[in-house]
């Protein structure tokens, strides 16, 4: 926990001054949750993750959490350690899945400078869009004009060269801290880094490591992301993230050529076009991961995007699904069941006759995972 000001313990009952501050109540912008030790959390837990839960309703979103070692953070007072102190259980009497444990202390968050861009929801206290608050429920579909579609293609293929950085640095031994340290350093170069402000995930999962990436420039949002190997891995681990690449790009063009190498960049046999209903990806996306022996996560979806980061339509990726469930920093999502999961991601413009992958590989047709083996 972070070290604060003196209070009173919150904990029923409790009185004791209480230096010590919920940090994923911080990061929400929910005031008070002081307590004057762990044990006393523990005992308030039940009721106080409501607090999270609801503000999560609300629509908030949670900074990018870091598995990162850094000697710096050791020595630092940080969220939910003491006197610096490493802390891989900051939630006493929570129940994890599976084997993957968080690691604290959090690194501190990267500065942008002033004079890059930023979407409205970088500055919102509640990191909430203003902008897409105001067509939520909506479901009229923006037709992107001419300069729109220029602006996207730009952004997407910055989005795409800073991903191709992240791939170059994974392997074993170099920490997830060190990979976002050089995507922040890329997209500030090039426009408004969101690494640390709310949107980059890099999540490490056993012999996995998903680094979803989203870039803003100019008013447009670029969004994709990969799922890499990290060292050795063994056949079943292959086997889900080979089957869900399939799934994607199975569902871009109902296997009729993307999982062979590609003529053009234009696709000419597509499942994504005009007059395909959004039901129909998901149950090409489902019947391939089930005829594979794995299920579909349905906690989230694909969606629209252009200068607004999420927006309408909405696109099941299921038929029916896996659950998950969030750990109580807010964000972290891992399987109920506590087995291993794997995310593909690309920005796709619909065209009259099908659609462009703008965020794929410019140097090679391949997705980065298929040339670590």
């Amino acid at each position: 926990m972070a070290a604060v000001e003196p209070r009173v313990c919150e904990t029923a009952g409790c009185s004791s001054e209480a230096k010590l501050q919920c940090p994923t109540c911080i990061k929400l912008g929910i005031q008070g949750s002081y307590f004057c030790s762990q044990e006393c959390f523990k005992g308030s837990w039940a009721t106080h993750k409501l607090l999270h839960k609801k503000a999560n309703e609300l629509g908030i979103t949670v900074a990018f959490f870091c598995f990162a070692e850094d000697e710096k953070a050791k020595r630092e007072v940080s969220a939910w350690t003491v006197d610096g102190d490493i802390n891989t259980d900051p939630w006493a009497g929570y129940r994890y899945t599976g084997k993957l444990r968080p690691h604290y202390p959090l690194m501190p968050t990267r500065p942008v400078p002033s004079y890059i861009q930023r979407p409205d929801y970088a500055d919102h206290p509640l990191g909430m869009s203003e902008s897409e608050q105001a067509l939520k429920g909506t479901s009229q579909i923006k037709i992107l004009s001419s300069e729109d579609i220029e602006g996207m293609k730009v952004v997407c293929r910055l989005a795409r060269e800073v991903l191709d950085v992240a791939a170059m640095m994974v392997k074993p031994g170099v920490t997830t801290e060190e990979i976002d340290h050089a995507v922040h350093l890329v997209r500030n170069f090039h426009c408004a880094s969101e690494s640390s402000l709310i949107q980059e995930k890099l999540v490490l999962f056993l012999w996995f490591l998903t680094v979803d990436i989203t870039v803003y420039r100019n008013g447009y949002h670029g969004d994709l992301n990969e799922t890499f190997y990290v060292g050795e891995v063994d056949e079943g681990a292959k086997r889900l993230v080979q089957t869900t690449y399939e799934c994607l790009m199975q569902a871009i063009d109902a296997g009729k050529g993307l999982l062979e190498p590609m003529a053009s960049l234009r696709i000419p046999y597509l499942a994504v076009k005009p007059g395909v209903r959004y039901r129909e990806l998901g149950n090409i996306i489902q019947k391939h991961a089930q005829a594979n022996g794995f299920s579909v996560v349905r906690s989230y979806c694909g969606h629209g995007i252009h200068k607004l980061f999420h927006t309408a339509p909405n696109v099941p990726h299921y038929a029916s699904g896996w659950q998950d469930e969030t750990w109580p920093d807010g964000w972290t999502a891992v399987t109920r069941d506590g087995k291993r999961s794997a995310q593909f991601e690309h920005t796709l413009l619909v065209t009259d006759t099908g659609c462009d992958i703008l965020t794929r590989r410019l140097d090679s047709l391949r997705p980065h995972f298929m040339t670590q083996c």
